[in-house]
């Protein structure tokens, strides 16, 4: 079995699908003594993406994808920058079944910035995590602040659509 670990725009099953197919399932997991950061800088000036720094203590909570064949997680490569924009680790994921081992994406030092703030629709894609997160963790995240009112070039640029999951 290979499992990937979604903590950012991934959590929306959709998203997932579109980008890579069907995986055979999905559990709720949490990688721990890491934190969610939006330090990962996107092509877009001053907006950030999803991140995961090693922080004692913390915990990082997302969706957990049983991949349907191993090679899968090189289909999700392209979308997540690999391995300029993200490198790619097998971290142990804590889920009811057990802990896993799952591919996780890490921002390349070379890609992480301070004072970035993610776009509205980029973390839309995260509250579509619910299913996965705790009531806290989710109200957590429904407060971060974000830039609103992008175009949709701007979005295209950001990898997003307001027309589309992928």
């Amino acid at each position: 079995m290979s499992w990937y670990f979604a903590y950012g725009s991934n959590m929306n099953e959709a998203r997932v699908s579109a980008r890579i197919g069907d995986t055979q399932r999905v559990l709720a997991g949490v990688l721990r003594d890491y934190g969610l950061r939006f330090n990962k800088a996107s092509k877009v000036p001053g907006i950030a993406h999803a991140n995961v720094v090693s922080v004692q203590g913390e915990c990082v909570e997302g969706a957990l994808f049983e991949l349907s064949y191993p090679q899968q997680i090189h289909d999700m490569d392209p979308f997540e920058g690999y391995p300029h924009e993200y490198g790619r680790e097998l971290l142990p994921i804590h889920t009811s079944e057990g802990v896993m081992e799952a591919w996780v994406y890490i921002g390349a030092q070379n890609r992480l910035a301070e004072m970035l703030k993610p776009a509205r629709e980029y973390l839309e894609h995260l509250l579509a995590g619910r299913d996965f997160l705790s009531p806290d963790y989710h109200a957590a995240l429904s407060r971060v602040d974000v830039v609103e009112g992008l175009d949709d070039v701007t979005l295209k640029q950001l990898g997003l659509s307001r027309h589309s999951p992928r």
